[in-house]
């Protein structure tokens, strides 16, 4: 397994040049880039600038994060909010220009997803009309991504507000979009969100070049409804159960990216380098105990 950094781990006390130039130190091979992020490095740099650091770098890049879809996106005839439309659609193309550009070839595509816990609704919808609306949009976008050379890796998020809350939703999704460039995106965290879930063998039913990207974490022991983003944490601790999720993708031959995805304030307030060497050692400690290296 490669090791990869997302840039949400630190999101609040750097930037896309440091986080570069930490995370080759460090010893990550990959590293996921944020939209936000991406955005802010260009008002000074340019994607000439970006490719060049890659390719002269030992680290390379993965996926961007993350393009957030919802059920009216690129419908026609339903009433539509135009600004989310366009900026979801100016995330969508900037992954895939920018992709083509420097090597990265996948995006983070996260389906319809109300406000988070600690302030999550419930999604109500019928699981036919989350299919028809989801494979819909996949289907549109894999088009537009496929001249870019660019995959798009569905993640299912575990959450009351999510429309696709598990592994064997998100699958079911996928084979009936049957795209070449439409696969999964495994996140622990998201998939623990759905009732404590830490039995993560429903993976296994899933081909194994369908997982596109796999996120790892660990989190604190909070009830479900108060359990929030806030509450993820490095992999040396926690209650999510790494062995079972590390293990089943190293029993299924799964030897690809596993990237730290941290979205923790207490992190947040530390220095950039702190943060980033931390993420390595305990992504890399995980890793080694429970899969491959």
């Amino acid at each position: 397994m490669k090791l990869s950094f997302n840039e949400a781990t630190t999101r609040e006390c750097s930037n896309l040049e440091t986080d570069l130039e930490l995370c080759e130190k460090a010893g990550f091979d990959f590293i996921e880039i944020r939209f936000d992020m991406l955005r802010e490095y260009l008002k000074k740099h340019t994607v000439r600038e970006l490719k060049e650091f890659f390719d002269t770098h030992r680290i390379k890049p993965h996926a961007f994060n993350a393009v957030y879809v919802f059920d009216s996106f690129l419908a026609e005839g339903r009433e539509k909010d135009d600004a989310r439309e366009k900026q979801t659609m100016d995330d969508f193309m900037l992954g895939c220009e920018v992709g083509q550009e420097i090597g990265s070839q996948y995006l983070v595509v996260v389906p319809d997803l109300f406000r988070e816990a600690p302030n999550a609704r419930p999604y109500i919808n019928t699981r036919e009309n989350i299919n028809i609306d989801t494979v819909r949009i996949l289907e549109a976008l894999s088009d537009i991504a496929a001249d870019y050379g660019m995959n798009l890796g569905l993640e299912p998020v575990g959450s009351l507000g999510c429309s696709v809350k598990t592994i064997e939703h998100a699958w079911e999704i996928v084979r009936m979009t049957n795209r070449e460039n439409v696969g999964l995106t495994a996140d622990c965290f998201n998939l623990y969100l759905y009732a404590k879930h830490n039995d993560f063998s429903d993976m296994k039913p899933v081909d194994l070049d369908k997982i596109f990207i796999v996120h790892v974490n660990n989190a604190d022991d909070k009830p479900i409804g108060v359990l929030s983003n806030a509450d993820r944490r490095f992999c040396d601790s926690g209650v999510i159960d790494l062995e079972n999720y590390i293990g089943t993708l190293r029993d299924m031959g799964y030897d690809g990216m596993i990237s730290v995805e941290v979205f923790r304030p207490e992190y947040w307030a530390q220095p950039a380098e702190k943060v980033i060497s931390e993420a390595y050692r305990t992504t890399r400690d995980a890793v080694a105990r429970y899969g491959r290296l």
